[in-house]
């Protein structure tokens, strides 16, 4: 069976790849290397004091003599045949060569005393065993990283920080939606205390083997993804012992200047959303700086042609490539175009415009390409500026994208028009191409594909409902209700996905085709890890409507996580929703903590907790503040005015 872990194929998330864990074979050849190295420097120190003593002793015999007085001076040569300066000398000694004389015995004394010492240590370097050498060298480079982490934590630049309102609280008054709303809360902590024991510093975590898991998208380093993931989730349920925790292995682990080769993509929706989200609610400094030195390690990522960056970036070398999946080599449309949110307040806390430009560049260079029924196709080739595969989806590989074309404008107080009118120009063809109805009754996304409509909708879109709901206010001619509706649709939708399995969890993606409505047919389909965008979509329609079956849904849901996920070390996602009899994938997504947790947790307070006038959350779940900006070039930090 082919498992999740071989497809990296989503846009707002890839599908996680089993790496095992990271080896270092080259151990015993870098030692040997460190030893010839020192020895190397000792015989060139060495060679250095040997030609000084040839090259620079001053010689008295080239040297013309006159009495000036006191003081030695230096006299530019002429050329008389030429007319033009020589760039040669003479130096005219005053006096009293003997003091001359003096000087130059001094020197070459001190030149002989340098040499005799150099060997001497030379001598003793060799004396040495195996183990002390090595030791040095460890001495010298514990020197160099503390020297590097001094430099990194230097201050970022002060920008006023935005009214923030409804960081705390939201306590319902409702003694039944309490004790949900605490069980969420208690779902959070068995999910951090297991990843604390067992993964601590890990990307991720194997709830059942009980041992730390990563993925291709994070490289080959332990970077931490759940603890910078889930900072938030834990600052806004109260949990403040283990957001502490969090914040330590960050201050004293978190290195960005390692030779790991990461997800430009998902490191930014996760690293630099959840440090920039925990910086905002704490006001904790490290947050922020540790956001600026991560965005400074992708800036190489944009080093193509047409400025479209790569899919993924070494932190330590800079050198870019794209998927070897990806149609020609191209870059993702949800990858490159889910940046938006977390460069603009990178400029807007640093002063610095390069992360606005950057984003706004991709922007442009949009705006002046063809779009296929004024569809937007998954792939753009960032040699040449040409789409690739004529391939466009809501869900995975376009998704974040129109998301990101919507919250750009809501981040901006609404002020980004430039931005909602690509928006509602995209869920306009959206809706004439891809959006359907079934015969059942059921509204879905399909997906465009050369020129054909595909009936199937991955759980991915499903995160859609929300959208249009979260839009609806300020949509064209006056349509929020139709759009609030068409949510309303969706989320119908996705909940029968749900639904019509014997595990009351969604599938990957369903079909509805022919007599098949909302029911995954092929194997690879048919697994849940842990995702959230139905439980986000229910959270959205709630604020919107205070309809209360999306409660009742979220609540079903929370349900059947802990029901057929939780495992004694943590939470699982499983292989087949529809056997009652589930196997575990064993990998506990770190987000599972940043958003299924958080949407559910939000999903029963009440709604001066992160209120949607104030806050914008990233794809992440990770929520930023609106910015109220005089318009959309301009940060109020005074350096980029």
């Amino acid at each position: 069976m082919t498992t999740p872990a071989l497809l990296p194929l989503s846009g707002r998330r890839i599908p996680p790849l089993n790496l095992g864990p990271p080896s270092f074979p080259h151990h015993r050849a870098t030692l040997r290397l460190s030893e010839k190295f020192i020895l190397l420097l000792i015989l060139s120190a060495f060679i250095t004091l040997c030609f000084g003593a040839f090259f620079f002793l001053p010689d008295s015999s080239k040297h013309k003599r006159f009495d000036l007085g006191l003081e030695d001076v230096l006299i530019p040569h002429v050329d008389a045949g030429k007319g033009a300066k020589n760039p040669g000398v003479f130096l005219i000694h005053g006096p009293d060569e003997h003091r001359h004389r003096e000087e130059e015995e001094r020197l070459r004394n001190k030149i002989r005393a340098d040499h005799e010492k150099a060997l001497e240590e030379a001598k003793e370097k060799l004396k040495k065993s195996r183990e002390e050498i090595q030791a040095e060298i460890q001495t010298e480079k514990n020197k160099v990283v503390q020297e590097m982490k001094t430099k990194e934590k230097k201050p970022v630049p002060a920008a006023p920080i935005p009214n923030l309102i409804g960081t705390h609280g939201g306590d319902p008054e409702d003694n039944d939606l309490r004790e949900k709303r605490e069980k969420i809360k208690e779902m959070m902590k068995h999910a951090w205390d297991n990843y604390r024991i067992y993964g601590w510093g890990h990307n991720e975590l194997r709830p059942i083997a009980r041992k730390g898991h990563s993925t291709n998208i994070f490289g080959s380093s332990q970077m931490g993804a759940t603890i910078v993931d889930a900072l938030d989730t834990l600052y806004i349920m109260g949990l403040h012992d283990e957001f502490r925790d969090g914040q330590k292995w960050i201050e004293n682990n978190l290195d960005f200047s390692v030779n790991s080769e990461v997800s430009v993509f998902e490191v930014n929706i996760r690293f630099i959303g959840g440090l920039l989200a925990a910086y905002y609610l704490s006001g904790e400094e490290i947050f922020k700086i540790k956001a600026v030195q991560l965005a400074e390690k992708l800036l190489p990522a944009f080093n193509t042609p047409t400025g479209i960056p790569w899919a993924m970036v070494n932190l330590k070398s800079g050198v870019g490539r794209n998927w070897g999946w990806a149609s020609a080599g191209s870059s993702i449309l949800a990858e490159f175009g889910t940046l938006h949110m977390e460069f603009v307040h990178l400029s807007y806390l640093t002063g610095n415009p390069i992360y606005y430009k950057k984003v706004m560049h991709i922007r442009k260079l949009l705006q002046k390409m063809d779009r296929p029924n004024g569809l937007y196709p998954n792939y753009l080739n960032p040699r040449t500026g040409r789409w690739g595969q004529y391939h466009t989806s809501v869900g995975g590989l376009g998704d974040s994208f129109y998301e990101y074309l919507l919250k750009a404008w809501l981040m901006s107080d609404k002020t980004d028009h430039e931005a909602r009118k690509m928006y509602d120009d995209a869920i306009e063809a959206i809706e004439k191409h891809l959006i359907r109805k079934s015969r059942g009754g059921l509204t879905f996304i399909g997906e465009w594909k050369n020129g054909h409509l595909e009936k199937k909708m991955g759980h991915l879109a499903c995160f859609a409902g929300g959208m249009f709901v979260l839009g609806a206010d300020g949509s064209r001619m006056d349509q929020a209700g139709h759009y609030l509706e068409l949510g309303a649709e969706i989320a119908r939708t996705c909940h029968e996905s749900y639904d019509r399995t014997a595990l009351k969890l969604g599938p990957e993606s369903f079909k509805f085709d022919g007599a098949v409505e909302a029911v995954a047919v092929r194997q690879a389909e048919k697994y849940y890890i842990l995702r959230p965008e139905v439980i986000e979509t229910y959270w959205y329609l709630w604020r919107f409507t205070h309809d209360p079956r999306y409660r009742e849904w979220g609540w079903e849901a929370a349900l059947a996580i802990e029901k057929y996920c939780r495992v004694n070390g943590g939470f699982s996602g499983v292989k087949d929703v529809y056997s009652s009899t589930p196997t575990h994938d064993d990998v506990q997504q770190s987000f599972f903590l940043a958003e299924t947790l958080k949407y559910l947790y939000l999903l029963f307070s009440s709604d001066d907790l992160l209120p949607l006038d104030h806050w914008v959350f990233n794809t992440e779940a990770h929520p930023l503040p609106v910015l109220h900006l005089a318009n959309t070039t301009l940060s109020r930090n005074p350096a980029v005015r």
